[in-house]
This record gives structure tokens, sequence and C-alpha cells, in this order.
């Protein structure tokens, strides 16, 4: 095979048709296996008409021996029309022959020993009619005055008996390659069918038009479990572009009111700069400018959080870290660290420290009073408990106030600095930590809200950091 079309079988089998390579390797596993076939059962004819051939040629000599045994043989021996027989003495005299014989020199071929015993095989080097190479057995027999040896030949053909049957039968080799092609071209063709519809659909579907699902085939096979994660990929997909238009428009709305605010007090400034107080303006500016960088920080720590970057992690103490918090800032309400031993886990120091610091902020927004931060364990793991004493939270917003830009109508009336995504910042960065952040009611049964964030501990050997 040449070059050109080595490199032709290379590209069809690399094509991209998943239909095209299926049917070249069917067809080549069906020649693969069909000539090796077609080879053992030429062998096996080849091998039953030689046995055949022998069987009819040792019948003929077996008849001649019994004349010869019984001293009836002829000059002439009288058989079938065309059979070629010689019989012979030991010195190479040749005593008797059919007609088809007649005039031929004395049949060279091995001479069996011993009376009775036979010598078959095929001899390509015996003058004779009809052919080149011929079927020959000789037996050894006396009768009754001397030795002879008689020889039955029937003409053979050195590799196959029967030419036409194996052309014929080599002919079917690439009409049953042909026709496995076409099988498997026709039934890959209605296998894939499925997967042309998913993916015209597929091509169809746009950012606007998530809603759209692909067909799912009713057989419950490969492709219909590849329909369904596609169509389950395609609602994650809707839901994550639903959250993303939301979180979008949140925090445009977010944005928009301490910039209006800014904006505001620079433009009254502008225009009556005498008659403005400068204190006022610019401490509300600040006010405005503080609500801005909070709400910035916040998103610049859901981007961090997001992108998966993984945490570094250390081993901390999480009573230490509370204190730190509490110590770093003055609040509103009493704020108070319960339990001295030390409690270790292994988390982000930053990360930590800002789940604590938005617990006990968003505790000192809603407290009457008192905030107590409760540092302990339980079972394997670390247990921090933020209690307040104001209104609680009701059961049925508990899970609301984690999502983003979500604030409750009383912390919006009591409260209008919050930007919403503290509590959902905190739950992101401690499930990032494998542990979890919810909310109860509080154990010794008074009114307010109870955080309770758990981590899985670390090694007491790692000892906190510095």
């Amino acid at each position: 095979m040449g070059a050109p079309s080595v490199r032709l079988w290379h590209r069809v089998l690399r094509d991209p048709s998943i239909r095209t390579r299926v049917t070249v390797r069917a067809v080549l596993f069906a020649l693969l296996l069909v000539i090796p076939l077609y080879l053992v059962a030429m062998l096996l004819v080849t091998v039953e008409a030689r046995h055949s051939l022998e069987s009819r040629v040792a019948r003929r000599a077996r008849m001649v021996a019994e004349m010869a045994r019984a001293g009836q043989l002829d000059p002439r021996i009288v058989t079938r029309p065309g059979a070629l027989v010689q019989v012979v003495d030991l010195t190479g005299r040749v005593v008797a022959v059919s007609d088809a014989m007649r005039g031929r020199p004395p049949v060279r071929f091995a001479v069996p020993r011993g009376l009775d015993n036979r010598v078959d095989g095929i001899s390509c080097h015996v003058s004779a009619p009809g052919g080149r190479c011929f079927q020959v057995v000789a037996l050894r027999v006396h009768d009754g005055r001397r030795e002879l040896v008689v020889y039955a030949l029937q003409r053979t053909r050195p590799w196959l008996p029967t030419p036409g049957l194996a052309a014929l039968t080599a002919l079917m080799i690439p009409l049953a390659a042909g026709l496995i092609g076409l099988g498997a071209w026709r039934a890959t063709g209605r296998a894939l069918r499925p997967v042309d519809a998913i993916r015209r659909d597929l091509d169809e579907i746009t950012a606007t038009d998530l809603e759209r699902r692909v067909p799912e085939p009713s057989r419950e096979d490969e492709i219909h479990a590849l329909a369904r994660s596609i169509n389950q990929t395609l609602d994650r997909l809707e839901r994550a572009v639903a959250r993303q238009r939301a979180f979008i428009s949140d925090i445009s709305h977010e944005l928009r009111s301490p910039l209006t605010g800014l904006r505001t007090e620079l433009e009254l400034a502008r225009y009556d700069p005498h008659g403005a107080d400068l204190g006022e303006t610019t401490d509300a500016m600040l006010h405005n400018a503080d609500r801005l960088e909070q709400v910035l920080n916040d998103l610049l720590a859901l981007a961090r959080l997001e992108s998966d970057q993984g945490l570094r992690t250390e081993p901390l103490d999480l009573h230490e870290i509370a204190d730190q918090e509490v110590l770093r800032r003055p609040r509103r309400t009493k704020v108070s660290v319960v339990g001295d031993a030390p409690v270790v886990v292994r988390a982000g120091r930053l990360e930590l420290a800002r789940v604590l610091t938005n617990l006990i902020d968003n505790a000192d927004r809603h407290a009457a009073s008192e905030v107590t931060v409760k540092v302990g364990e339980h079972e394997d793991h670390a247990v921090v408990e933020v209690v307040d004493d104001g209104g609680g939270i009701l059961p049925e917003d508990r899970e609301r106030v984690f999502d983003r830009f979500t604030r409750l109508a009383e912390a919006r009336h009591k409260d209008a600095g919050g930007t919403g995504l503290g509590l959902a910042i905190s739950r992101d960065i401690i499930e990032a930590h494998g542990g979890t952040l919810t909310i109860t009611d509080r154990s010794d049964g008074e009114e307010g809200a109870c955080f309770v964030l758990r981590l899985p501990k670390g090694d007491p050997k790692d000892g906190a950091g510095p």
C-alpha cells in the first residue's frame, strides 16, 4: 500500500464523523474476521477433498490388488473409462495397465515395504495423462508366483481442489464486509439521530432563551443520560444567570443610594457654598462614602470566594480571634466573650475574622443592650454562638437572611446602613471551610437571635497562630 493510500486511510479513520469512523472500523473488523475464516474454510475443504480423493484411489487400488491375489489379473485391466491403474513387478516391468495408462513408462513412486503394505501421497513426477500432479496409492501384493506393486492414480491440484468454489467464496468476503458496513452505517445513524436533535436544540439555545430544554429519548440509554445531564446543566445555568441578573440589579440599587446621596451633597455645596454647613455636608458625604466602600468591599470578598483560588489555612484559636474582633473597635452595645480554653481550628485568619466581625456587627445593630459571644467545643466541632437580646428572627425568615442583598423589613427600618451581603459572605466563607452557619432560638428561652457557627476542630498539637 502506497503512501497516498496510507494518508487517505489515516484521514478517514480520523474523520470527525462518528458515523464514518464506526462504519470503517466495522468493515475492517469484518475483514479481519472473515478472511481468517475463509482461509480456515478453504483449508478444511482442501483436506476433505484430498481425503475423499485418496479414499477413491485407494479403493480402486484394492480392487485391482484383489484381482491379482486371485490370479485373475489380465494385461488389460478393465475398469471405468479414464481410470489410471498400472501394475509392475519388482524389477519395474509393467505387467498390467488400464486403457488410459497404456504405453506409459512405469510409475516412479515409492514401493511399499512388505506384502499388503500401502504407500500413498501426491506426486508431480508421474507420467500420466490429464495433468501434472496426481494422488498416488501403491499396494504390494503377491499373485501366487511373484510380488507385484499396484499403482492407482488420479489427477489432483496441489493447493485448491476446487478453484471455482474458492473464487466464488472469495467474492463473498467484500460482499459480507460491505453488508456489515452498511448495517453499521444505518445503525449508527439511527443511534446518533437523537444526538443530532440535541445538538440542533443546543445551537438554538441562547442566554435569553434558557428556559428551553433538549429532547430526552424515551429509551433509557447513554444518550438519554446525556440529554438528562445537559438539561440539568441548563437548569443550573438558568438559575445562575437568574441569580446573576438579580445580583446585578441589586448591586445597581445598593450603589445608587450612596452615590445619589453623595452627588446630592456635592450639588448642594456647589450651588450654595455659603449656605451649607460644611461639617454636616462633609459628615453626610463621609457616611455615603463609607457605605459605598462597604458595598465594594463586600463585593470584592464575594468575588474572591467565587474565584475558587483556594484558602490559605493555619491553626487559629477561635477564642483569641473573637477577643481581637470585639476589642478592635467600639460598638453600640456591650459585647462580651465567654470561654477561656483555646479552641483550635484550621482556617484563613482574614476570612475567619471577617465572619466574626460580620456576626458581631449584625448582632450589635439589632441587640437591645447586650451581645454575647460563646466559644466552645461539641464532639469534633468547634462552636461559636453569637447571641443578642434583640427582637429575634422568625423561623420562616432564618434562611432568607443568608441570601445576598436580603434585609428584612424591620432591619431596613432600624438600620439603613447594612449592605445585605455580610451574612451571605459569612455563610460562604464557613462552608468553604467545611463548616455550617445557622440561626436558632436562644438556649435560655429569652427573646433574641442566636447565630451558631460550627467548624471542624484542628489538631490541638498545632497550637494557635501568633
